[in-house]
């Protein structure tokens, strides 16, 4: 009887571990109380509180996917986001061109993914907006008397909002976009596309996806609105972390960025759902730092037009200048090539 009791006992005890065990391989790991945050940092494209709820979804799907807790950190303008990127506030972070590329060139961080949206481009343009009722309707009038006008733009770290309009656009024009206008307002794509369409600037920077964006969110301010200008194709945005975590974690995460949405059923549609309402991202595809190529060369030819425009003391130092506009060229394409997905 003791025998047969215990024998009973001991399958009792023998399924209820094997259930427990079963349990935990169906569910998703919890994110452990005691791990330190992943902290993520947000590029900001329109404001600080709007970022955070269009991230929040899918960084809790990552939370649970890699079983810690992920805080973001949301801010109101680049130079903020690169200054927490220098502070070490920020283990991972969404950043676009010269961000990303000072990042891992800078401040020990490594490209794990690049982003794709659903029109299939693998990036995308930037713009130049005016109203269509006002004091002037092309390009031409524009670059003709540059002084006349008040320039709504971004940040000097943003690519569509600056460097690539300066690039391309007014430095061959012999603008130079800080100095030639009567003023200027510097923030969000937002922010410069309200003001031209609320009259209180007469161009502004922006691209086509967020200027997409601002018809969804500001359909009356949109159509106040026209493009008069539009740049060669830009490369999509990175995700980017810290060197300091082992190789294992970073593929841990840059496994669960790339499978995401690609399921069927409910859960597969509902991360579409998400990606959706994140600035229309498609998904993600594996990335490593050579993706950051063409963001170096926008960033070298920028510094050289600068170089070969600006006034100079004599020729030998506008000279000297390009050569170490050369030199650290070459170093961060051979240190970027190191490094592939």
């Amino acid at each position: 009887m003791v025998r047969r009791v215990g024998a009973v006992l001991w399958r009792c005890a023998l399924a209820l571990l094997l259930g427990v065990q079963l349990a935990a391989t169906a569910q998703p790991a919890a994110p452990a109380a005691n791990a330190a945050p992943l902290r993520f940092g947000i590029l900001p494209l329109g404001g600080a509180f709007e970022s955070r709820n269009d991230w929040e979804p899918l960084l809790a799907d990552l939370s649970r996917a890699i079983g810690r807790p992920v805080s973001v950190l949301s801010v109101t303008s680049y130079e903020a986001l690169e200054q927490a990127i220098q502070r070490n506030e920020v283990d991972m972070a969404f950043l676009s061109g010269k961000m990303a590329l000072d990042a891992v060139t800078l401040h020990r961080m490594t490209v794990v993914a690049q982003v794709t949206r659903h029109d299939g481009l693998p990036g995308y343009r930037a713009l130049l907006l005016t109203r269509k009722a006002g004091p002037f309707n092309s390009l031409k009038d524009l670059l003709a008397a540059p002084e006349r006008w008040r320039m709504a733009r971004g940040e000097s770290r943003s690519v569509s909002g600056f460097i690539v309009p300066q690039l391309q656009l007014f430095l061959p024009n012999h603008i130079v976009m800080e100095t030639r206008f009567r003023s200027e307002l510097v923030g969000t794509h937002q922010v410069t596309a309200l003001a031209v369409a609320n009259g209180e600037a007469d161009v502004a920077t922006n691209n086509t996806a967020d200027f997409e964006r601002f018809r969804f969110q500001f359909p009356a301010e949109a159509d106040r609105l026209q493009v008069i200008w539009e740049s060669e194709l830009i490369p999509h945005a990175q995700i980017v972390m810290r060197r300091d975590y082992s190789r294992d974690f970073q593929k841990k995460v840059q496994d669960f960025l790339v499978d995401y949405a690609r399921g069927k059923g409910p859960r597969g549609e509902a991360e579409r759902a998400t990606l959706k309402s994140l600035h229309d991202l498609a998904g993600f595809l594996a990335a490593g730092n050579n993706s950051l190529l063409p963001a170096a060369k926008l960033s070298y030819q920028l510094a050289r037009q600068s170089a070969m425009t600006s006034q100079w003391v004599n020729e030998a130092a506008r000279q000297a200048r390009l050569q170490r506009i050369e030199s650290s060229y070459a170093e961060q394409v051979a240190a970027l090539r190191d490094n592939p997905p």
